[in-house]
């Protein structure tokens, strides 16, 4: 590059500048849990573009999100050496499409803003600081705190859909309902939720979990807490339509997760938040009809009417207790909450509208909504029915139904993680995405065989044990469900999450009719041969750069997949377990510390030499 001939003001000052003895840098960042944009003065022009270059450098390694290879710090001392310097459109057009400049912001500030200086657990810097473990006994941010708070709003969401479940009885004698009636207040209270889930999906995309969480939850309660005011069955069906409201949860559970882990892990992730939270629907069985209810009858002298009708103030002041507290104690993403995020210019503005119908045009998504539909749609059916079914069928009392109606939920606490971690398993060790396809389809094919075994039970000792089993697979179903959404589109992950979330509450729905309009067993025959030929679906579904259950080739394209990366991801597979020691983490936060101390004093080398 020639070089022009500089005034001779210009060479004093630059004579001047060097024989002064160089000024510590009068920059400073934040070092505690928090921090924001780093805010640095200079003693001239010059030095503070050299010192935002070396900030940026030490901020951000060479190459991190350039496709291009080329990295802001190499193309900046490129523009440099020439005589009029640089702006943003010079930056932008030496840096190509690949990487973004951030016009208008500050070297080192904006761009690369983000709210916790450092994490307690390994993340992946490519992956948007998502985590690359599980550590179950921390409750650290944002990570932890992120996964804890969502399976739990979840949990709390579950326990206020279906505290009326195990009251069903009582009201129906009381009101005197009909079978018909009764299961019409079922659908209304798992149709409406169709509605929530389609509309909740994209506006995670736009607004993060955390604030939808605190509104649904707040809301939910509100009817939960109103059971006591129904006389009719209209009113019935129409408090359980708001109530519904509650099971639209699920989206931000799953839309969450995603956000928090990366997608090596998200699939053992997932099925432990959703598991954890679905448990919700067999502790209330338990703790709503086998103790609060007849501690509250205790209190009212043996009256059940005033028991039920007061009962579920109880579930409803967790829930509205919990959708406060969480809005005050965790973070929308490692990075920070979305409108700091997006204040400082680190995460675009999403359309709910556009999101939607991206995620609603790819058909991965209906394929999944069909197969959930036949996984979570009949958990939710046996939420309300089997309470009903073991009194109906087998003569048990209010209390003892539900305790053993209860027993399906409570598989939750375990079976929907081992899905997660079985679908996990099979993408690390060589199946890749055909791995969890192949997967999801034998727990829908064993899920549809046990329910038609189910059904044909005649005693309750051969019933309880069968609906164990077939439990295990249905939860186990749900959570390789979510080992795959993830991967269909991730600009996506709320849309799509939102849809196939839906599948649930749709198939809830037409199974509910069944029992509506037929027999017990024959709802159940129904439900078993609709499972089985959902299973055949997954011989369709083909997400792009990802194998299918039919080809087990190399993956393509940005989703490649080599041997070392599968065994890494087998080692997150196992290394959720147990927590790190102290030591461990101690010695990691001072290899830290002393990389970013070398990649300092590297930086300020390279800014004397430069200058």
């Amino acid at each position: 590059m020639a070089l022009q001939e500089q005034a001779p003001e210009a060479v004093d000052d630059n004579k001047r500048q060097k024989e002064q003895p160089e000024q510590p840098q009068q920059y400073s960042t934040k070092k505690s849990s928090l921090m924001g944009t780093s805010t640095h003065t200079a003693t001239s022009s010059t030095k503070e573009e050299t010192e935002a270059a070396a900030d940026f450098k030490t901020r951000r390694p060479p190459n991190h999100g350039s496709r291009s290879g080329r990295s802001t710090k190499l193309v900046m001392d490129e523009l440099s050496d020439d005589d009029d310097g640089y702006d943003d459109m010079d930056l932008q057009e030496k840096l190509g499409d690949d990487e973004p400049s951030n016009a208008g912001a500050p070297l080192g500030g904006p761009s690369d803003w983000k709210k916790y200086s450092h994490y307690e657990l390994e993340v992946d810097p490519n992956q948007d600081d998502r985590a690359v473990e599980i550590e179950l006994y921390s409750l650290a941010r944002p990570h932890m705190r992120s996964f804890h708070a969502s399976w739990w709003c979840f949990f709390t969401a579950f326990f206020i859909w279906f505290s009326i479940a195990p009251l069903l009885s009582e009201i129906r004698d009381d009101l005197g309902l009909t079978k018909s009636e009764v299961w019409t207040s079922s659908i209304a209270g798992v149709g409406g939720t169709i509605f929530m889930r389609f509309l909740l999906g994209p506006l995670c995309d736009k607004y993060g979990a955390r604030v939808l969480f605190t509104g649904t939850l707040c809301a939910a309660a509100i009817p939960t807490a109103c059971t006591g005011f129904v006389q009719t069955a209209t009113g019935l069906t129409i408090l359980r339509l708001f109530i519904g409201v509650a099971g639209g949860t699920f989206v931000m559970c799953q839309y969450w997760i995603s956000m928090t882990f990366t997608k090596e892990v998200v699939g053992t992730a997932n099925a432990l938040g959703a598991g954890w939270g679905n448990l919700g629907g067999g502790v209330t069985q338990l703790v709503v009809g086998s103790i609060l209810f007849p501690m509250f009858k205790w209190i009212y002298g043996g009256d059940s009417e005033k028991s039920w009708r007061t009962v579920c103030v109880i579930p409803a002041f967790v829930a509205f207790c919990s959708g406060i507290t969480v809005y005050m104690v965790a973070d929308d993403s490692p990075k920070g909450q979305y409108w700091e995020r997006k204040k400082h210019g680190t995460m675009p503005e999403v359309s709910a509208r556009d999101s939607f119908r991206d995620a609603a045009y790819n058909w991965n998504t209906w394929i999944l909504f069909v197969q959930y539909a036949c996984c979570f749609g009949v958990e939710l059916t046996m939420n309300s029915a089997m309470a009903l079914y073991f009194k109906d069928e087998f003569g048990q009392t209010t209390e003892s139904a539900a305790a053993i109606a209860s027993v399906f939920g409570w598989m939750n606490l375990f079976a929907r993680g081992c899905g997660g971690i079985l679908s996990d398993y099979a993408n690390s060790h060589g199946g890749g995405m055909g791995g969890r396809i192949l997967t999801q389809t034998y727990f829908l094919a064993f899920e549809g065989v046990l329910i038609l075994i189910f059904a044909s039970s005649q005693t309750l000792a051969g019933a309880i044990s069968i609906m164990i089993v077939f439990s295990l697979f249905v939860q186990a179903a749900e959570g390789s469900s979510f080992g795959i959404v993830p991967y269909v589109d991730p600009r996506l992950t709320g849309a799509i999450s939102g849809i196939v979330g839906a599948g649930g509450n749709t198939g809830a729905v037409l199974f509910g009719l069944g029992f509506l309009n037929f027999s017990y067993r024959s709802a159940f025959f129904i439900m078993g041969f609709a499972i089985l030929l959902s299973s055949l679906l997954s011989a369709f579904i083909k997400i792009e750069g990802q194998t299918t259950l039919l080809s087990h080739g190399e993956e393509n394209g940005a989703n490649a997949t080599d041997d070392k990366k599968k065994q890494k991801g087998a080692a997150h597979f196992l290394h959720w377990r147990l927590p790190k020691r102290k030591e461990e983490k101690a010695a990691k936060a001072a290899a830290a510390e002393a990389a970013a101390k070398a990649a300092a004093e590297a930086a300020n080398v390279a800014s004397e030499e430069h200058s």
